[in-house]
């Protein structure tokens, strides 16, 4: 069944960032009268208004669309780029994008949807007991997070690679979805292994980010519908971490290259 995405974020509203100073406060203004307007609420001292279309001072691009970058010469080089690696769990997405993150030559930043989504602490909602309507807002709640994390680096020049499990068959709430939350130029790679392998990491993992063997083969047998969709597909299953890292680097260059 396909769920709906979440709304868009709204737009931002201008605030005000405090000065905190130990001047007096202006007297209150005078009620009223009843044939007239309220006369206008001076600011108080020490206080001041960001300009429109900030958040914490950081200019957003207008709407948050993200431009495909021109592609550099070799590898992704300085380009400052958004990229979305998909894969089911234990493909080892999270520990790519991480490695990938911190071995760019140009500031990148690694946004894990999965974090993000356990910044919930009371009152979280976890899938594996159950998929209900409160997991499902949690999902796409983390999901607007990321995108709005996401736009915010992009516009400070700062690249950002996410992760997340996108299911083919759910294109509107999947890749659609993170396309609307973070812009058009986003860059998706799939990272596909064999099954036995997410078979081996996943036992690895400990606490609720460990699933069962059955929820794992399913997902796999999802992901296997990203073949024939004509995005980029890595099959590390014979990779290490640091070769999957270079691999990746190099799909996206040449993406970037149109080739």
């Amino acid at each position: 069944m396909q769920h709906a995405v979440g709304a868009p974020l709204p737009p931002h509203q201008p605030g005000h960032a405090a000065t905190w100073t130990h001047q007096a406060h202006p007297p209150l203004p005078q009620p009223p009268t009843p044939h007239g307007p309220p006369p206008p609420i001076p600011p108080a001292p020490g206080w001041s208004t960001p300009p429109r279309d900030t958040t914490g001072h950081i200019p957003l691009p207008p709407g948050g669309p993200v431009p495909v970058p021109a592609a550099p010469p070799t590898g992704t080089g300085n380009a400052t780029l958004a990229v979305l690696l998909i894969g089911p769990a234990g493909a080892g997405k999270t520990t790519v994008a991480r490695y990938w993150a911190r071995n760019r030559r140009v500031p990148t930043a690694h946004i894990s949807l999965d974090d993000v989504r356990e910044w919930v602490c009371a009152g979280f909602a976890d899938p594996q007991d159950g998929w209900n309507d409160q997991s499902e807002a949690q999902y796409r709640l983390a999901r607007r997070t990321c995108g709005f994390a996401a736009r915010n680096f992009l516009a400070n020049g700062i690249s950002c690679i996410l992760d997340d499990a996108v299911f083919p068959d759910r294109p509107v709430v999947g890749l659609g979805g993170w396309k609307r939350h973070v812009g058009p130029g986003l860059l998706p790679v799939v990272l596909l292994p064999g099954l036995e392998i997410v078979l081996e990491r996943n036992a690895e993992r400990t606490g609720n980010r460990r699933l069962s063997d059955d929820e794992v083969a399913g997902i796999h047998g999802r992901m296997a519908g990203w073949y024939g969709s004509g995005l980029p597909i890595i099959d590390n299953s014979t990779y290490d971490v640091e070769t999957t890292a270079r691999v990746l680097d190099d799909v996206l260059a040449r993406t970037l290259a149109g080739s």
